[in-house]
């Protein structure tokens, strides 16, 4: 699989596969790799969704595969799906949406690395977002978030940058959810016995890029 390396300079390459038709740039898009990237405050940001900056440029990442709570009402019929998939209320869900945009604010403070495809991430606010992969330390953040019980497996899926197809990658995700839940980790200590249990019978597909 076709990967290119990216150091901090112009993206004025990068920009322009921007404007290629959808069905052509779904064909050819590779992966970027984009290293010593900074965690950028930003009052938007949150555990899933969040300003970076590689080089000079600034842009905003929509993390594959998983979905953080909400830290407030900001689109509210999304904070209550929330709070009904995890069977917590309102208020505790979006503490576990404030402890996830923490958790990520922490982890971020020294440089990271990101992959992505420039696939744009529509949202409903008016920032460019891009989804991508985040990896700090070797890690990856998706699946951090998982693990403490700050995120669910929800989103946008895709062929990993090494090949992994992304069906595997995403059970081996609800495997990570599973045992938060069961650990009560995060969220799921302040969860009803029946959370998560009605949107995961039976699982649904991630959709793809």
């Amino acid at each position: 699989m076709a990967v290119t390396n990216i150091a901090p300079r112009s993206f004025t390459i990068l920009l322009a596969l921007l404007f290629v038709p959808a069905g052509l740039a779904a064909e050819k898009r590779e992966w970027f790799k984009l290293t010593d990237c900074r965690y950028v405050a930003y009052q938007y940001n949150d555990g899933d969704s969040f300003q970076v900056k590689s080089g000079t440029n600034d842009f905003i990442v929509r993390l594959y595969f998983v979905d953080a709570p909400e830290s407030n009402l900001r689109y509210p019929e999304r904070t209550r799906e929330q709070s009904e998939y995890f069977g917590a209320t309102l208020d505790e869900t979006m503490k576990a949406g404030a402890e996830a945009r923490q958790v990520v604010r922490d982890l971020l403070g020294e440089p990271f690395l990101v992959w992505t495809r420039w696939a744009s991430a529509a949202g409903r606010g008016r920032e460019r977002r891009y989804y991508g992969i985040v990896e700090v330390n070797g890690k990856d953040l998706g699946e951090i978030l998982l693990s403490k019980g700050l995120a669910r497996t929800k989103g946008v899926s895709v062929t990993l940058p090494g090949g992994k197809k992304a069906s595997s990658h995403v059970e081996k995700l609800r495997k990570l959810e599973d045992e938060a839940r069961t650990n009560r980790a995060g969220i799921w200590a302040r969860t009803n016995s029946s959370g998560g249990d009605k949107q995961r019978k039976p699982p649904a597909t991630a959709p793809k890029e």
